[in-house]
């Protein structure tokens, strides 16, 4: 399909992070651009603000009269949308073209230099990251991420003019093998999305189809940890990097200062002095090698990524403080895998080392709940006291038996509630706080505000 024909743009689904992305971008281009959505969010709200339409009911009559030339409209949805959606299905009854996110995604970045990250976790603080780098040096780029950067207010970055385009290469559903990269990170590999994966084996053998999918001038940059299953890349060159760990690309000197760190970053082109994360947690620290590896390999220069990386403000629910005085700490992170779990709580308590920590967890996905419960309790019992939520199930219909209670019941920390999100403002209200995770990919974000105001902030 030739984007340039297009007039207009409706989206199913566009309150999704990847999918408001895209439809800034058009709404960017001049296009014409509405969608639907099953609830108002802040992200709704600022996507009308910005001059795009939105409603949240499946109505065919709310479709405007710009969207009827199935000629020059392009329909895009997002495969949590239900298969009887009935706007969804006029379009494609009535013979519009209708796509996927990611194919969009693919057809946008086909023309371009995309350097695409993928990962079972890590993919949306590193793409941001090589962004906003990239942004503030001269080779510049566009951005479609999964986060709300915080220096930009926005999912999307733009440039004035470049040849880069920096995604997120989603694994769910296969998405990013809609994607060609010229460069291509992948930070992670661990055990997710089994309801589409009938094994780790086989998330696997997708991650090395898609590194055999880079430009065959392209570069692969892959955590060392896990680099061997990536040896037979289409890529001409294959970087490793990692946090400490002798690698392409790895930290050295790391000193903390406070709740941020100082590192010298060593390459294979030498060592590069005094870098300074503004942003908490070793994990970040990783991930922050991750983003300059690529961005040297660009041909960005020292200088202006050590300036950006310092200026880097962080992304909203990625180790995203809340509240930070000498009395409370209050952290809202995204973490929803147990690996992802593991790594915020250990990045909270080498910041806090002496201080209790209490977490609070919203399960998401009955599958990803049946599927790695042990895993989640292991992780959670890194906590000083843990609250756990019910399961927010996203895009699933419940399953028999699953709940909430099967993490519960393996947690061995015997300072452990269990209670509904409703009830959850009580139950902080009976404790002594000293520092406080909330932790979820579900809708446990609409309790942040709640908190803050608990704890008169």
């Amino acid at each position: 399909m030739d984007l340039n024909q297009l007039n207009s743009v409706f989206f199913v689904g566009i309150g999704g992070i990847g999918m408001s992305a895209l439809a800034r971008y058009f709404k960017h281009l001049g296009l014409e651009v509405q969608g639907y959505d099953r609830t108002e969010t802040k992200l709704t709200q600022q996507l009308e603000k910005e001059g795009i339409s939105v409603h949240f009911e499946d109505k065919i009559q709310l479709i405007a009269s710009d969207f009827s030339d199935k000629e020059n409209t392009l329909v895009v949805f997002t495969p949590a949308i239900p298969k009887e959606h009935s706007q969804l299905n006029y379009f494609i009854t009535n013979g519009f073209k209708v796509m996927k996110r990611a194919e969009v995604l693919g057809l946008i970045t086909q023309s371009r230099k995309t350097i695409a990250v993928a990962g079972t976790h890590g993919k949306t603080t590193v793409s941001t990251m090589i962004s906003h780098l990239l942004h503030h040096s001269h080779i510049g780029c566009d951005a479609f991420v999964g986060g709300i950067a915080k220096n930009y207010n926005s999912n999307l970055i733009l440039s004035e003019k470049s040849d880069y385009v920096v995604v997120e290469a989603d694994e769910f559903d296969r998405s990013f093998l809609k994607l060609f990269p010229f460069f291509a990170v992948i930070t992670a590999t661990d055990a997710d999305h089994l309801d589409i994966y009938s094994s780790k084996e086989q998330m696997l053998e997708s991650f090395k189809e898609f590194s055999k999918q880079i430009h065959e001038n392209g570069v692969l940059f892959v955590r060392k940890q896990i680099y061997p299953n990536f040896i037979d890349t289409s890529a001409k060159m294959l970087f490793t990097y990692s946090l400490k760990t002798t690698a392409d690309f790895y930290a050295k000197n790391i000193q903390q200062n406070g709740d941020t760190y100082l590192f010298d970053l060593k390459t294979p082109i030498g060592e590069f002095k005094n870098f300074t994360l503004g942003m908490s947690g070793l994990v970040n620290l990783e991930n922050a090698v991750a983003a300059l590896s690529v961005c040297l390999t660009t041909g960005a220069k020292v200088d202006d990524l050590r300036k950006a990386l310092a200026d880097f403000k962080g992304i909203n629910r990625r180790f995203d403080y809340r509240i930070k005085s000498e009395k409370l700490i209050f952290i809202d992170d995204y973490a929803h895998h147990p690996e992802e779990l593991k790594a915020v709580i250990n990045s909270v308590k080498d910041i806090y080392k002496t201080r209790k920590i209490t977490g609070v967890f919203q399960p998401h996905l009955f599958t990803r709940t049946r599927d790695f419960a042990d895993d989640f309790a292991k992780s959670l019992d890194l906590l000083d006291e843990v609250i756990l939520l019910d399961i927010y199930p996203a895009r699933e219909l419940p399953i028999e038996g699953i709940t909430s209670e099967i993490i519960f019941g393996k947690i061995k920390n015997t300072n452990k509630t269990l209670c509904k999100k409703e009830e959850l403002i009580d139950v902080l209200k009976q404790k002594k706080i000293d520092i406080l995770l909330t932790l979820g990919a579900g809708d446990i974000d609409k309790l942040l505000e709640p908190i803050e105001l608990m704890f008169n902030v």
